[in-house]
């Protein structure tokens, strides 16, 4: 059997690396012995961009902010769903796995990157969030693990009362947060719904039919 093959390693701001991982065709992002994502459960990526795309209000130039490029699912899943005229923003805190996506990583996802309505913010997706007023029609939020944060304690903030809060203004009027998460979070339900939210929390098969699911929120913000 042919071993896993280390291909490069990224530093986490706040401390922390990530690694870059190949088994054959197989790519893994892992934090020591944690799997962060692997190229053979990306479903529930997809899934995160179909079902909260579908709730978009309908607008001839929408601007859709992604936190999280993990590699390139989400983004690759948006672009189809869009008019010419959208603007997506993906916000990746790490340079490197923007560097992985544009290089071993590129053929995944079919280069999303490489879409003429797809801009690349190198940060916290919670300064484009900080600084926005009715500004998105959809949030998509893959950082981390979900709202147990596993990379950086400052992404706690964002599935908190004032994260929650302060999306809710980057929002316009009746638009759209989709969340993912490896697992279920019934008190992160709960802060939704006290932000305001309507939300759905749905359960998305990781890879196929079988194994294990994760989990979507999908909330639409008050009109």
């Amino acid at each position: 059997m042919k071993p896993w093959v280390h291909l490069d390693t990224a530093p986490i701001p706040g401390g922390g690396e990530l690694q870059l991982w190949q088994h054959t065709t197989t790519f893994a992002i892992r934090i020591g012995r944690d799997e962060l994502m692997s190229s053979l459960t990306n479903c529930s990526e997809a899934a995160l961009a179909e079902l909260t795309l579908a709730r978009l209000v309908q607008e001839e130039t929408p601007h859709v902010l992604i936190g999280g490029l993990g590699m390139g699912y989400t983004a690759a899943a948006v672009l189809p769903l869009l008019p010419a005229q959208a603007t997506v923003t993906v916000a990746e805190l790490i340079p490197a796995v923007v560097t992985w996506n544009r290089g071993p990583l590129a053929h995944l996802a079919r280069r999303p990157l490489d879409d003429a309505r797809v801009a690349i913010h190198l940060g916290d997706v919670a300064d484009c969030i900080r600084s926005s007023k009715h500004r998105y029609a959809a949030i998509l939020l893959d950082v981390d693990n979900g709202p147990h944060a596993m990379t950086t304690d400052s992404n706690r903030w964002l599935y908190g009362n004032a994260g929650l809060a302060a999306i809710r203004r980057a929002l316009i009027p009746g638009g759209i947060l989709g969340v993912w998460s490896a697992r279920a979070d019934e008190s992160f339900t709960d802060r939704l719904s006290k932000a305001g939210f309507a939300p759905e929390c749905l359960r998305i098969p990781a890879h196929g039919t079988r194994g294990p699911k994760h989990v979507i929120w999908v909330a639409q913000a008050p009109q």
